[in-house]
């Protein structure tokens, strides 16, 4: 616990050291957001940052695997299938979207273990033709 103003915090400050561009795009958010305190703007980053990644650690987790990939590249959508078929008992459901004529995404709504879908993401991952795979998942109490 420190002493702030004679009065006691309970919480840690620390400086951040921000480059212009990082900090012209903070503000403007802050100003379109109405937020008045760069403390507070950051709090709610950290707040985010750890919802967003806690899921890594352990416990159950929900939420959507988002994957963006060529379909043109050989086999890609019969892998994919493949895999949500071995991750069957966490996998809810799947949306299937065309981009352009090469790229789909694929939304992958998930519940369970972290671990099995930490796997089921780097599975994915691995597929030929996967571009891009961007997990946004939660801690599910």
């Amino acid at each position: 616990m420190k002493i702030l103003s004679g009065k006691r915090a309970h919480g840690v400050k620390f400086g951040v050291y921000l480059n212009e561009d990082l900090d012209k795009g903070l503000r403007e958010c802050m100003k379109t957001l109405g937020i008045k305190s760069r403390s507070r703007a950051i709090q709610e980053a950290i707040q985010l940052f750890i919802a967003e990644n806690k899921w890594r650690l352990k416990g159950k987790v929900a939420g959507v695997i988002g994957v963006v990939y060529n379909h043109d590249i050989h086999g890609v959508d019969e892998k994919l299938t493949d895999i949500q078929h071995e991750y069957i008992d966490i996998i809810i459901a799947t949306l299937h979207v065309h981009l352009t004529r090469e790229k789909c995404m694929l939304a992958i709504l998930v519940r369970g273990d972290s671990q099995i879908i930490r796997d089921l993401v780097k599975e994915i991952n691995s597929v030929k033709g996967v571009l891009f795979v961007r997990p946004m998942l939660l801690e599910a109490i």
